[in-house]
């Protein structure tokens, strides 16, 4: 048998984030087979347990974002339990954080402090602003960093006030971001012996998923003005949502698919239509074909009918699904992109699956999201070495707390 480990086997993580950006980030650790022991601060934890909706005092945001973890509830505000930190710190691999710029400074549980004890640790912290410049101090959650990073700019119709993305993209994304850092700072760590500091802003990250509008506008002198579009994709057409027959269907039509729109609608003559021969005509004459399409799709009893047609002819098309919808659709249930999960409180709960896929196997999915304090004990005496007598003193004096829940 071999000796291999499998993904991060062997990698503890010290996990102090809270509420969605950093939790995002750990959960793909932990579901990689990190080791993550998540600092909560008594008497309450990371506010998404207090989070609806809930059953049995279980929150499901806390469930999907921390399973598998091991908590471990202490003060880092009272001294011992920031000691306590730093002495867990010299035997971890990463730190993860989410806290705002200078407050673990403060706590001498910064990346300075921590590489102290342990010179090839590495610490990845997530904020809304970054580390640096003018802003970092600023408090940021999801909807501001969406604003900054011209996100709801883009979002929302051109005449309408901008919008934001209806779910924690900052955050998520973010989230991500930090993954991807720790696992390359991981591998340069092999190649060096050395720790890092990664710091990872929410605005940075969203920014970094802009495509044209960024360079459109740098290229154009502004000329281009990048604007939300609505329904439709600006650049083309057809392009965007449209309405069929129970609900909204998006269609994107490039040049080589635009004749199988036409044959799928069994109108082979709209080939010659001078109003609709190549792009530009197309997007001046945008509404007179949106038109079209949705008159022909209004003709069908359901939207599966429309895009049953439209998939034959190999149209780039698919259906705006809810989420409620996607929790039984054959695709998602198939490649586990929603997954159904049990909680000893909950019951079985449905939770997006694990992002990628391998042709190694990832860590078999059997976490469960643990009681607040649930591995005090656990850590206190076979990582840090306390006796059953300082535990209670660490429980009396308030440094440490634990709940059923």
């Amino acid at each position: 048998m071999s000796n291999e480990l499998n993904w991060l086997e062997g990698i503890k993580v010290l996990d102090l984030t809270r509420y969605l950006a950093g939790p995002s980030c750990t959960r793909l650790l932990t579901e990689l087979g990190a080791d993550v022991i998540k600092i909560e601060t008594p008497p309450y934890g990371d506010p998404n347990r207090s989070t609806r909706p809930r059953i049995n005092k279980r929150a499901g945001t806390h469930l999907q974002q921390n399973r598998g973890k091991r908590s471990f509830c202490v003060d880092m505000n009272h001294p011992s339990g920031a000691e306590l930190i730093r002495d867990l710190s010299k035997s971890v691999d990463v730190v993860v954080e989410n806290f705002s710029p200078g407050v673990l400074e403060r706590r001498n549980l910064d990346y300075e402090s921590l590489r102290k004890l342990n010179p090839s640790v590495i610490m990845a912290s997530v904020s809304g602003f970054g580390q640096t410049g003018p802003l970092s101090e600023q408090p940021c959650f999801d909807l501001i960093a969406q604003g900054y990073a011209g996100l709801m700019h883009m979002t929302g119709e051109p005449d309408r006030p901008p919008m934001f993305v209806g779910f924690g993209l900052a955050d998520t994304n973010a989230g991500s971001h930090a993954f991807a850092a720790i696992g390359h700072a991981l591998f340069h760590r092999e190649r060096t012996g050395r720790g890092t500091h990664l710091d990872i802003s929410m605005v940075d990250a969203l920014f970094h998923m802009q495509d044209l509008p960024v360079h459109a506008e740098s290229m154009t002198d502004g000329e281009y003005g990048a604007i939300r579009q609505g329904r439709n994709f600006q650049m083309l057409s057809p392009a965007g949502s449209f309405q069929g027959p129970q609900g909204w269907i998006v269609i994107l039509c490039a040049e080589a698919q635009i004749s199988n729109l036409y044959s799928a609608m069994g109108k082979p003559e709209l080939n010659e239509d001078i109003r609709f021969k190549g792009n530009p005509s197309r997007l001046e004459n945008r509404e007179d074909l949106t038109a079209i399409i949705e008159n022909w799709m209004s003709s069908f009893p359901t939207d599966a009918e429309v895009l049953e047609i439209l998939h034959q002819h190999r149209v780039p098309s698919g259906p705006v699904l809810t989420p409620n919808e996607t929790l039984t659709h054959p695709h998602f249930v198939e490649r586990g992109t929603i997954r159904t999960v049990h909680d000893p409180f909950l019951g079985e709960v449905q939770i997006p699956g694990f992002p990628f896929k391998s042709s190694d196997p990832i860590p078999e999915d059997s976490y469960v999201a643990a009681a607040l304090g649930e591995h005090n004990r656990e850590i206190l005496l076979g990582e840090l070495g306390k006796t059953e007598e300082e535990i209670i003193e660490l429980e009396n004096d308030g440094v440490i707390a634990s709940k059923p829940h």
